[in-house]
């Protein structure tokens, strides 16, 4: 093979892996240096790992988030899990899934008839939700109110998981949960998050009953269209009155057809 070939055939693969990173954040056809990484890609690979970790480990701001979630003139209640600290949070789930002993009655005296709860915990990326739970609710709560939707208090939850949120709307009498969390971090996003919403919670229900809408940030389902997914699907839950696995998500053809 000539020089010139050989440099040919480089850029063409060069412009090959060009093309298709357009379509993913994987990490794909990176640069080598013998049978190791050239040092830049190592270095963002570093990088990205070390916010991964970061996320994992950062308190939510819950006094800066509540004053945010304030402009919805919604009433607020911050409470938190059986989980003590980050520590056990990380290594109890069982725990991030109950309220703490003495949560409960901060709901149980807010007991009304609510159409939807709306639950807000940090979970594993208190950035994701610092950062696009207000946004969300801005542009869904206003939607279900205009269809005259009985909303609940706001709960803010300290070392939340998704299903503590069962429990709080039981306590609170809400028919269906929406609870937005922060999403396990990848290395290729740190902050993202996800919102899983459920029929007529409680403590028997599973995973199996509940919708998902995940990867809520700029780089994936963006904030209004996270938020036109959330009112689609709760309006569809409470027609049916069901969710999870029964219940599909076709917000895309709706808007299609729309």
């Amino acid at each position: 093979m000539t020089e010139s070939a050989a440099i040919t055939s480089s850029d063409c693969e060069k412009e090959l892996w060009a093309r298709l990173r357009r379509f993913t954040a994987a990490r794909i056809g990176l640069a080598r240096a013998g049978a190791s990484l050239s040092t830049g890609p190592l270095l963002e690979f570093r990088l990205a790992h070390a916010r991964a970790r970061d996320a994992v480990l950062e308190s939510l701001d819950e006094g800066r988030l509540a004053r945010e979630l304030g402009r919805l003139d919604v009433p607020i209640i911050r409470v938190a899990s059986a989980a003590e600290d980050r520590k056990s949070y990380l290594m109890r789930p069982d725990k991030g899934r109950r309220l703490a002993a003495d949560c409960g009655e901060k709901l149980s005296v807010r007991r009304g008839a609510y159409d939807v709860g709306f639950v807000i915990a940090d979970g594993l990326s208190a950035r994701a939700v610092q950062t696009h739970a207000a946004p969300v609710l801005s542009a869904a709560i206003p939607a279900l109110r205009a269809e005259a939707w009985r909303i609940a208090p706001l709960v803010i939850v300290r070392h939340g998981r998704v299903a503590i949120g069962d429990a709080i709307a039981a306590a609170l009498g809400a028919d269906s949960v929406a609870v937005l969390i922060g999403e396990r971090p990848g290395l290729s996003a740190s902050d993202s998050m996800g919102a899983y919403l459920t029929w007529q919670p409680s403590a028997a229900t599973t995973d199996a009953e509940r919708n998902c809408i995940s990867n809520i940030r700029p780089e994936g389902i963006d904030c209004g269209s996270a938020a036109l997914k959330l009112v689609h699907l709760l309006q569809a839950m409470r027609d049916r009155r069901l969710s999870g696995v029964a219940l599909k998500d076709n917000t895309d053809e709706w808007r299609i057809e729309g």
